[in-house]
């Protein structure tokens, strides 16, 4: 393996800006790497030529620097739109599909001076925490070939984690930035919603649930990825202002008397593989070791409730803008079956129904707000069992007790995503047979600074990432 793949992107970005690296050789040393690896765990899809990537990084080295990320290679999420280059959202629909015009996140990295090189393998349209999709196939677990990557960031995650990838963009509606981080051992940050804003598209006042942001190997690397990602727009009415001096604020040590209320399974709602709190409370020690205080917390609030509203409000933002798609038979035989169930579920709703979710969504937040006065940080497992057989769909249980939709193993990311808290996703270790998992750090909304300065202190003293996967040690 060359050493430039194994560098944090800042360390190589400050390399190449003083000279002592060129594009040329980053992108080489990075398509070295991804040739030998990614056939096994096809990460990165649509991957462009060699010829022309070689050029564009000897364009780079002749230009001025543009940003952070100029010249270094990057792979944006198969979601996102991307000038030029195929994207497909997993669908067979769009197997073809190359977009004129990027979206906001893809401008913003390329502005910075990426070079895109391919896109990030994705569930199709996003659903599900495993990626897989009859366009690009499965991508599979760095640490276990034969186990999944998550989702629906698969893609980034194990290109991260496999060193693919210097920093990687996104998306999180259901722990998309969480689920696949917990998996592939490596940092995923859902920040609070409105600081990366979206694209004027479609509606952006009812659907108030998903939002990209960073995932890395280090949580310096998150937060220069989410400065890129972040500020405001105009046409976002829920736009947020930037975190100027983010980087900085890393480096102030933490305060005294921060105080972790540490859910964990919401006293036996959430079904656990075992080992999994094992490992999460050891992630509490360290914390404990860094001064912080950690409580058992059993929310005094119905998580029953928080997952009927989830049920509905994402039904309903996914049936919205996929409905199209359903209401044509040709294209709707080409759906996957978790497309089917959001918009047939959606159609049985009635605008109470819409109504009455967004309700509970209110009293959930108002209470977190409550509880933020006595807690600086929430913490739970970031899911609820270890990186699961790649040839699955999804799981079908949960330490036994079934699961009754594609998505209920999830659930215990729907706190955060419901209230539109940030939420950093930390690596807490491996269990007995090597499996990663994460755990969720969730912080009061604006909060974002002071959740990530707690994951700094927690990186330097852990640095999990530093565990290579098997065909990188």
């Amino acid at each position: 393996m060359s050493e430039l793949t194994d560098l944090d992107a800042l360390d190589l970005s400050a390399a190449m800006a003083a000279g002592r690296i060129s594009a040329v050789e980053v992108m080489a040393a990075y398509l070295d790497h991804i040739e030998r690896l990614n056939p096994s765990l096809n990460a990165i899809v649509s991957l462009r030529p060699r010829g022309a990537l070689e050029a564009e990084a000897r364009a780079a080295d002749a230009a001025p620097r543009r940003g952070w990320l100029h010249g270094m290679p990057f792979a944006v999420k198969d979601l996102v739109d991307t000038a030029g280059l195929r994207t497909t959202y997993g669908s067979p629909l769009y197997a073809d599909h190359v977009p004129e015009k990027d979206e906001l996140i893809a401008a913003r990295i390329r502005a910075a001076g990426a070079i895109f090189i391919g896109k990030t393998n994705t569930p199709e349209f996003g659903l599900g925490s495993h990626s897989y999709n009859p366009v690009h196939g499965v991508t599979r677990n760095p640490y276990d070939l034969s186990r999944t990557a998550g989702g629906s960031s698969g893609g980034a995650a194990a290109g991260l984690a496999a060193r693919l990838l210097p920093v990687a963009d996104g998306s999180d509606t259901m722990g998309s930035l969480r689920n696949p981080a917990a998996f592939c051992n490596v940092y995923g940050f859902r920040p609070s919603f409105g600081l990366v804003p979206r694209d004027a598209v479609g509606d952006l006042f009812l659907h108030q649930i998903s939002t990209d942001g960073p995932m890395a190997r280090s949580v310096r690397d998150l937060v220069a990825l989410l400065g890129t990602l972040a500020g405001p727009d105009a046409r976002d009415p829920h736009a947020l202002p930037a975190m100027p001096g983010a980087l900085a604020a890393l480096e102030r040590p933490l305060s005294d008397g921060l105080k972790v209320g540490w859910i964990g399974a919401w006293q036996g709602y959430y079904p656990l593989e075992p080992g999994i709190l094992d490992l999460c409370e050891a992630g509490l020690g360290v914390l404990e070791s860094l001064g912080l205080r950690v409580e058992p917390l059993a929310p005094a609030f119905d998580p029953d409730r928080l997952w009927r509203a989830w049920l509905v409000l994402r039904s309903f933002a996914n049936a919205a803008g996929k409905r199209d798609l359903y209401d044509d038979p040709e294209k709707r035989s080409h759906l996957k079956p978790e497309l089917l169930y959001e918009v047939e579920s959606a159609s049985r709703l009635g605008a109470l129904d819409i109504h009455a979710a967004s309700v509970v969504r209110t009293e959930w937040f108002a209470f977190l707000a409550n509880l933020f006065e006595r807690y600086d940080v929430l913490a739970m497992p970031s899911a609820q069992l270890f990186p699961f057989d790649a040839k699955l769909d999804w799981p079908k249980a949960v330490a036994g007790r079934p699961m009754d939709t594609y998505h209920r193993w999830m659930e215990v990311v729907v706190p955060a995503s419901l209230a539109g808290l940030p939420v950093l996703g930390v690596p807490v270790g491996f269990s007995d047979d090597g499996l990663p998992m994460g755990m969720q750090l969730m912080g009061r909304r604006g909060g974002d600074q002071d959740v990530l300065r707690i994951g700094e202190a927690y990186h330097r003293q852990t640095d999990w990432p530093g565990r290579r996967p098997p065909p990188l040690l």
